[in-house]
């Protein structure tokens, strides 16, 4: 389920659409993405751009790159290049000082850098940083307070 303030966030920006185009359905399904969940029902009704920025960073709408790109791709990349479990997915091209993956199993995001930090997460010594796509959305979109402010 998507946390209210952040549906009420992307309406009041004009990315909230109600009618999910079925090409983003079948795009999500074949990435076994629950639809209910909030990463699926973001993926399926919020968009903008093929891209959504905030934080000086930029990640993907997932529908959108799974239909016009090779997201395929970039999910090998995270799971040979990187070593990453078959459960995560990139949310992100993973550059500069790392990435986002979401992991559709457990709907934890984790901020992913080289060396170290991967070897931790990797290892299960660290936890991915957010427990949440809600709690990740919220910090990207800088959500933190927005509760408040609509009350």
């Amino acid at each position: 389920m998507l946390a209210p303030e952040i549906e009420q966030f992307c309406r009041a920006k004009g990315w909230w659409h109600d009618d999910v185009p079925e090409t983003y359905e079948r795009a999500l399904a074949e990435l076994d993405i629950d639809p209910d969940s909030a990463f699926g029902r973001f993926h399926r009704h919020v968009e903008d751009m093929p891209t959504f920025l905030s934080r000086n960073r930029e990640i993907y709408q997932i529908g959108w790159f799974a239909l016009n790109t090779d997201y395929a791709r970039s999910i090998r990349a995270a799971h040979e290049g990187l070593g990453l479990p078959e459960a995560y997915l990139p949310l992100d091209a993973f550059e500069g000082e790392g990435g986002f993956f979401y992991n559709r199993e457990t709907g934890e995001v984790a901020d992913v850098s080289l060396g170290e930090p991967l070897r931790r997460l990797l290892t299960g010594e660290e936890r991915p940083r957010w427990a949440s796509f809600n709690d990740f959305l919220k910090w990207f979109f800088e959500l933190e307070d927005y509760s408040s402010q609509l009350m």
